[in-house]
């Protein structure tokens, strides 16, 4: 029987090196290949071009906008607070005054009525004026100046201005003799003190 060479058989695995102790597997052409390592800072910290830099620098930015405009219209708020406080003031001031006017219009009126009967009795003129005198006086008060003009109370700075001492057996020593201009008002609305002559000490 004639004899043919054996062909190799393809199926058998080709033949391995040993691969030495130690040594990792050889590197695939299908993988990536590590390249040159990334700079970084000496403390592992990530550079100056890091990519969280640039949002941080937009808060900021935003946040301090926002502060200046809250501080523009608090500044704008505080403006139009003053304004309309020193309008209420104003007109507070202006009701006030109409109101006093308003009250001393019947003093007036009773001055004119004097003044038209003043060739009548003398007597009755004198009266007239008397009763004008104090509806002044009552207006004063009911606005919160009452009228000072007493006599043998004891002198007090906050309310009388002496202008003489007199010597007086029957008025006790420092008290008012006499009072030559009422004062009106007590205290901080005190208008003026009452000039006053006091009896003087022994």
């Amino acid at each position: 029987m004639p004899t043919y060479p054996q062909e190799p058989d393809r199926a058998a695995p080709d033949p391995v090196e040993p691969v030495p102790e130690g040594a990792g597997p050889p590197p695939r052409g299908d993988l990536p290949q590590p390249g040159p390592p990334r700079p970084e800072a000496a403390n592992g910290e990530p550079g100056p071009d890091a990519a969280g830099s640039a949002p941080a620098e937009d808060e900021y930015t935003t946040a301090i906008l926002e502060l200046e405009d809250r501080w523009r219209r608090a500044l704008a708020d505080l403006d139009n607070l003053r304004k309309r406080h020193a309008r209420e003031l104003e007109r507070e001031r202006a009701v006030e005054r109409a109101r006093t006017a308003a009250a001393f219009l019947p003093v007036l009126d009773n001055l004119e009525l004097a003044l038209t009967h003043a060739g009548a009795d003398p007597g009755a003129i004198v009266e007239g004026i008397r009763a004008v005198r104090d509806q002044a006086v009552n207006v004063l008060e009911l606005i919160g100046y009452p009228r000072h003009a007493e006599t043998g109370v004891a002198f007090d700075p906050a309310r009388h201005e002496v202008v003489g001492i007199v010597q007086d057996p029957d008025a006790a020593p420092g008290t008012v003799v006499e009072v030559l201009r009422p004062g009106y008002g007590d205290g901080e609305r005190q208008l003026r003190p009452a000039a006053v002559t006091v009896a003087k000490r022994e």
